[in-house]
């Protein structure tokens, strides 16, 4: 047993709830001494984020980000799990069809890795979509997406260009498999 193992004392103390989020106020005790830490926990359903290829492009999303004040944010396609019974990967296809427009024929699961762990539950799986179609979808009403064709041969400058985590996590796995031989 570690000295940094613990256990949830009590239920957790919901102190906000909202439409996405909310907050708990949860108390652990590590059992190697018997001490108490209290902490804020925010809660999120977690997401999927595809990394949509084809043989010339990745393609990705450029949309407002208003909590961290950027109106170009470029991303690639996700969308959260808040669809009762829906797999990750039935997610990823809607998502695909609502933010680009695509269908995927092959998704492979790439990561799936937690956004803030000192403060947040949210849980995102990354999947390489590939085999691409045309499909339709109908997008969320106050989203405000930009379709970006980007070429892979200046994959790294997306890369460069990139500072929303889930998009640098899927181009850098997506660079180094194509490193790798790789092909869609």
């Amino acid at each position: 047993m570690s000295d940094r193992d613990f256990e949830q004392v009590g239920p957790a103390r919901r102190a906000w709830q909202g439409d996405v989020i909310a907050v708990d106020e949860v108390t652990f005790r590590y059992t190697q001494d018997g001490t108490e830490a209290e902490r804020e926990i925010v809660r999120h359903p977690g997401a999927v984020a595809t990394v949509p290829v084809d043989d010339e492009h990745v393609w990705l999303v450029v949309q407002p980000r208003q909590a961290v004040g950027e109106p170009d944010m470029l991303e690639i396609p996700a969308g959260k799990l808040d669809v009762d019974g829906e797999s990750p990967e039935e997610n990823a296809q809607r998502e695909l069809a609502e933010e680009v427009g695509k269908r995927a024929a092959r998704l492979e699961h790439l990561k799936s890795f937690f956004t803030s762990c000192g403060v947040m539950d949210e849980e995102i799986h990354i999947y390489l979509a590939s085999g691409l179609s045309d499909a339709q979808a109908e997008a969320t009403e106050d989203e405000r997406i930009e379709v970006v064709a980007w070429p892979l041969d200046r994959l790294d400058e997306a890369i460069a260009r990139s500072t929303d985590s889930k998009t640098l996590i899927g181009l850098l796995l997506l660079k180094e498999r194509l490193a790798a031989g790789w092909r869609p």
